[in-house]
């Protein structure tokens, strides 16, 4: 049974977003395990889940707000990103931050239809 966040690129691009992270990850150094690499992906994983939690949820206005943590998540994921490249744990993320790109896109034009259909 497909749930209605499913059907949301926002979210569908969030979960390749993950699993982007996931491989990235994998070749850090054993030392950043329970450092670096725990960080980004819990914040990557977080992404999708606000997205899927404020769809689950009623009404236009909290699902804005589980989008906005999304948000939230998804620039503490750049930031850390940034940090692996700096720390030469990232040949290249560039890929990684083009899903980035996308992600925020999506987010935006979900975030601006909520408030839209918010003020209905």
């Amino acid at each position: 049974m497909a749930r209605m966040h499913h059907r949301l690129v926002a979210w569908q691009e969030a979960m390749a977003l993950v699993e982007g992270v996931y491989q990235l990850t994998e070749t850090f150094p054993v030392h950043e395990r329970y450092g670096l690499v725990g960080q980004m992906r819990r914040a990557a994983v977080s992404v999708p889940s606000n997205i899927a939690e404020g769809a689950g949820r009623s009404g236009p206005k909290e699902f804005g707000r589980f989008l906005l943590m999304a948000r939230g998540s998804l620039a503490e994921l750049e930031t850390q990103v940034i940090i692996a490249r700096m720390l030469g744990y990232a040949d290249s993320t560039v890929e990684i931050e083009e899903r980035m790109e996308r992600v925020f896109a999506l987010l935006a034009g979900l975030l601006n239809n909520v408030t839209v259909k918010g003020k209905d």
